[in-house]
């Protein structure tokens, strides 16, 4: 992998950066302030900390989640983020996945074309490293995040750490 080639890092919305449990990962959550007069209350539980921690890593962001082009209209302006590239969902999905395989894993290791790459998502299961270990040719880690928390300061050591050995 020549240096010049970033890793890949497919993030998921729900889940990763709006957790669904009452803790939040133990950290007073401050997106509330921002997310303000969005008419989504969940973006309230968006950690604006999260998106310079995200832009730092070694690699390439994507946003792999049903939020689509909405997630740069709604939560990468929370985040600080720009504009990131969208996986689709092709319009034929059912959404049902093959055998416990997650929908979204054979779209992310397409889009991916060989390159490296993180998927971080709630939804993740043994299924998926399985069927990404037989249909990839590189390294990828599916880092499943609590979605109770959301990302962790524990997710984003694992996450630079692998980033920065898959360079």
């Amino acid at each position: 992998m020549t240096g010049s080639v970033r890793p890949l890092l497919f993030l998921d919305v729900d889940g990763p950066l709006i957790p669904f449990g009452p803790t939040w990962h133990g950290r007073p959550r401050r997106g509330a302030r921002l997310a303000t007069g969005t008419g989504n209350p969940l973006l309230a539980r968006v950690e604006p900390a999260d998106g310079p921690r995200l832009a730092a890593l070694p690699c390439e962001l994507v946003w792999a989640t049903t939020w689509l082009a909405d997630a740069n209209e709604c939560v990468a302006p929370l985040l600080g983020l720009p504009e990131l590239p969208v996986v689709g969902i092709p319009e034929d999905d059912d959404g049902g996945g093959r055998g416990g395989v997650h929908w979204k894993t054979p779209l992310l290791v397409d889009w991916a074309a060989g390159r490296p790459f993180a998927w971080v998502d709630d939804e993740i299961t043994a299924a998926d490293r399985d069927w990404v270990a037989a249909h990839h040719p590189q390294r990828a880690l599916l880092h499943r995040v609590d979605p109770g928390r959301g990302l962790t300061d524990a997710d984003f050591a694992a996450l630079d750490s692998w980033l920065r050995e898959a360079r």
